[in-house]
């Protein structure tokens, strides 16, 4: 009986040990399947990328290259412009007033028609005015009869005086009657004046000329002389204005290009797409505006096709020169811990790194002051993939392009078709260049002819 319970007893430690270890192995297994897939990821992460780029970290390596595009650097020149966003002004607006009261009779103008000044706009019932006129000359005229009666009385008094017939007294009051006739003509004269000026009054002219607006007051109703809001108001439109911002870091360029003569204007569309009209700049204010660190400025148009309308919002561009230097597409241009930089493409195909210095922008180039000379060809896509001492290729259609731009150069470079126009200093200096340098020669000639016609 105690050797069938101590059997049972023996069994369990034998078994224990069994499973602990397998556990421990299959943990292993379990862990080195882990890592090597750990493994295998990471270097299944780094192939495509070394394959994309064709060469590793740093320098570049071998390989079939980079497929990229490539543009030619070229000597130009880019304008030097000062944009801003402008508003179309009226050189002169003017609210037709009535000068007289009364009832509106006529409207002889149709909304929105250009008139010219003197034009008859519309009439006020003129009758009060005609009578107030009629009066005013007729107590003149009552008053020059009793003028011309004292006179005449004055001077019998005169005569009577000189046989000493009279009192001098009756003589001077007699002259001071005539006085006061005469000053009573001349205030009846000043009536006469003034009612003639408001029959006048009732009938409106254009004061201006230009557009006249809607009409605010109809036929039949009673206006009154100095209203406020006035029957139509009239802006002139040809010539016209726009009023812009000059950042006040420009002001000293503006007042230096326009000493040198007349700055040309454009008036652009709300996109910049679309030129509305051509001005030129009249002058800038004389006070900086303390809240946005600008000085506004206006330019004139003549505007005789009407494209710029009063109130409207448009796009100035001011032009103050020219700036010259080596021309390259904008996605040639990168930004690095050293500044901006372009990959020039040598004979080999093989993409350098240099660093330039950036000038003048416009949508679609880049003005280069120093670091690149025309002639070069540079990076323009694909620079994201590209590394320094990298190998490169062209896309097919630009490769042949650039074959056939190769050619034609080849051509040109062989016949030196200016060497026989240059003075024979100048020749010599020409023909120990290279074909690059000749090349960027000769660019350079065509441009700075081009900027002088």
């Amino acid at each position: 009986m105690a050797e069938s319970e101590s059997h049972p007893t023996s069994a369990a430690p034998t078994t224990r040990p069994h499973r602990k270890g397998l556990a421990f192995v299959l943990t292993l297994v379990v862990i080195t399947l882990l890592a090597g897939g750990a493994w295998w990821l990471a270097q299944r992460g780094k192939a495509p990328a070394a394959g994309a780029g064709g060469f590793g970290p740093g320098r570049g390596g071998g390989g079939a290259g980079v497929t990229v595009g490539a543009a030619v650097a070229e000597q130009g020149t880019l304008p030097v412009v000062v944009d801003a966003l402008g508003t179309v002004t009226p050189p002169i607006t003017s609210t037709l007033v009535p000068q007289v009261s009364g009832v509106l009779t006529e409207v002889l103008f149709t909304e929105g028609q250009m008139v010219r000044k003197g034009d008859v706009l519309a009439r006020i019932d003129v009758r009060p005015y005609e009578q107030q006129l009629a009066q005013a000359r007729g107590q003149k005229a009552r008053d020059e009869a009793q003028l011309v009666a004292a006179r005449l009385t004055l001077s019998r008094y005169q005569t009577l005086l000189a046989q000493d017939s009279i009192a001098r007294q009756d003589v001077d009051t007699q002259a001071a009657l005539v006085k006061q006739l005469e000053g009573a003509v001349q205030a009846d004269a000043a009536s006469v004046g003034s009612a003639e000026l408001n029959v006048g009054f009732a009938t409106l002219r254009a004061p201006i000329s230009g557009r006249i607006g809607l009409r605010a007051v109809d036929p039949g109703n009673l206006v009154t002389s100095g209203s406020a809001g006035g029957i139509a108001t009239i802006t002139q439109v040809m010539p016209i204005d726009v009023v812009f911002s000059v950042p006040q870091e420009r002001v000293g360029a503006v007042t230096a290009a326009q000493k040198a003569g007349q700055l040309p204007v454009a008036a652009l569309d709300r996109a910049r797409a679309q030129p509305l009209a051509q001005g030129q700049f009249l002058t800038l204010d004389n006070v900086v505006n303390a809240a946005t660190g600008t000085v506004r400025a206006k330019a004139r148009f003549a505007n005789t096709d009407g494209a710029l309308f009063p109130g409207q919002f448009v796009n100035a561009r001011l032009q103050l020169g020219q700036a010259e230097g080596v021309l390259v597409p904008v996605t040639a241009v990168r930004t690095g811990p050293q500044g901006d930089y372009v990959y020039v493409i040598d004979t080999e195909d093989t993409a350098h790194t240099r660093v330039v210095t950036r000038g003048l922008a416009n949508a679609e180039q880049v003005l280069l002051t120093q670091g690149l000379k025309a002639g070069e060809r540079v990076v323009s896509e694909g620079g994201d993939r590209v590394k320094d001492g990298g190998k490169v290729r062209l896309a097919d259609g630009q490769k042949q392009a650039q074959t056939q731009s190769g050619q034609a150069q080849a051509v040109t470079e062989n016949k030196v078709p200016d060497l026989s126009r240059l003075p024979p200093e100048l020749r010599e200096k020409v023909q120990k260049m290279t074909p690059e340098e000749r090349r960027a020669f000769f660019a350079q000639r065509r441009s700075e002819r081009g900027a002088a016609q």
